[in-house]
């Protein structure tokens, strides 16, 4: 099949869509598929400025909300001509859309589309502060979920949860397919910890603790900071490595001052993703300390997987599809969301009985080779993307 991955976001960026687009790409090739990736990002630049952020921008000012909607319009009719430009000279047999607008690009320009759905995307806006609760764009944004949910040839989503969301929104049942990782490039290689520490200015006796998050309040990116002080009571050592941006980095570096462990909180900022394996290998721990905001829970995280797959032991909140990926003291630990005493508690035991974190980081590298690798999720995708082939009329 020829397959065209689509989105009107950026592409490639830091996060968990990009990752998804990437990985998907690299398992249906594997099984020998023809695939592109369109995105906004493949616009000249003057176009995304001029004719996108720009107004956007503006109209947000105006009118706060307005600007997303319209900005998302915008980004849409572009994609749309890009998508029927590149068809007309090699047809696609279908687009998967990972985002609303992208669908409604793609089935505007006559192309088979079925539809990925990663989040709750109006509610992740409104967690954001992108659109406020119970506003117009609030109520504006979720008809266009619901709209282009019924109108998708199929709709596939990360998690159980998200397949729920869809089918009381838009009264659509959903195939649910797990986020997925490439195990190959994310595998154990904690024999190279002392040598990643060194590549990356860290000494041999520091605890480690990685949280590659977007620092975006969905993500509870502020609580390990809060119990840094606590986890230092039993391991001075501890420090915590953030890999991301976002709005909550100034809260979570006010809280670092304010706890006097500046010091042992450091900033990455947006790295390359190829570069997250070498962290995760130098690390003792893995944090995804998500919590629930303006009716947004975690997924099948990413980077929780990538995490389990690279043979490091995993702690994260109770919440969301976090619950279907980890089992709690077989693969990893789960903590209840916001509770900082529990997450200082279970950072003190894993430091504190290294066979138990290497066992739990077996188990969980034995999970993600069973039911999360890169090649299985294509297969159902391909699965997927030939049925809805079969019944076009």
């Amino acid at each position: 099949m020829r397959i065209l991955l689509a989105t009107v976001f950026n592409y490639p960026h830091t996060g968990g869509l990009s990752t998804h687009m990437t990985t998907l790409k690299s398992g249906l090739e594997a099984l020998g598929h023809d695939v592109e990736i369109l995105s906004f990002s493949d616009l000249p630049y003057y176009k995304q400025q001029f004719f996108a952020k720009g107004p956007s921008f503006f109209m947000n000012r105006m009118v706060p909300g307005k600007g997303i909607l319209l900005g998302h319009k915008l980004r849409q009719n572009m994609l749309k001509d890009m998508i029927k430009k590149q068809h007309d000279q090699k047809p696609y047999d279908l687009v998967n859309a990972q985002d609303i607008y992208a669908t409604f690009a793609s089935l505007e320009a006559g192309v088979n589309t079925v539809t990925t759905v990663h989040g709750y995307m109006t509610f992740e806006a409104i967690s954001r502060g992108s659109i406020k609760s119970d506003s117009e764009e609030a109520k504006v944004l979720q008809e266009k979920e619901t709209e282009a949910y019924k109108k998708t040839r199929q709709v596939i989503t990360v998690d159980y949860r998200i397949r729920n969301y869809v089918r009381d929104l838009a009264g659509v049942d959903g195939i649910r397919v797990h986020n997925f990782i490439d195990v190959d490039q994310f595998r154990p290689q904690t024999d190279r910890k002392q040598e990643f520490r060194k590549k990356f200015g860290f000494k041999e006796e520091d605890k480690l603790i990685f949280i590659p998050r977007r620092l975006t309040k969905k993500n509870g990116v502020i609580y390990p900071t809060k119990a840094l002080s606590l986890i230092q009571q039993s391991f001075p050592e501890a420090k915590l490595i953030y890999a991301g941006s976002g709005e909550e980095e100034q809260a979570v570096r006010d809280e670092a001052k304010a706890n006097g462990t500046e010091s042992s909180v450091h900033f990455l900022g947006d790295i390359p993703h190829e570069v997250m394996k070498d962290y995760y290998a130098m690390s003792d721990i893995t944090m995804v300390p998500s919590v629930h905001s303006e009716g947004v829970e975690e997924a099948t995280s990413i980077s929780a997987l990538e995490a389990m797959g690279s043979g490091v032991p995993v702690i994260a909140s109770a919440v969301g599809g976090l619950k279907e990926i980890v089992d709690h003291e077989e693969n990893g630990l789960l903590v209840p969301e916001k509770d900082i005493t529990a997450l200082a508690q279970a950072v003190e035991r894993i430091l504190s009985t290294p066979t138990f974190g290497e066992r739990m980081a077996l188990q969980a590298r034995l999970l993600i080779e069973q039911e999360y690798s890169h090649v299985s999720a294509a297969t159902s995708y391909a699965s997927i993307y030939e049925n809805v082939l079969q019944h076009v009329y």
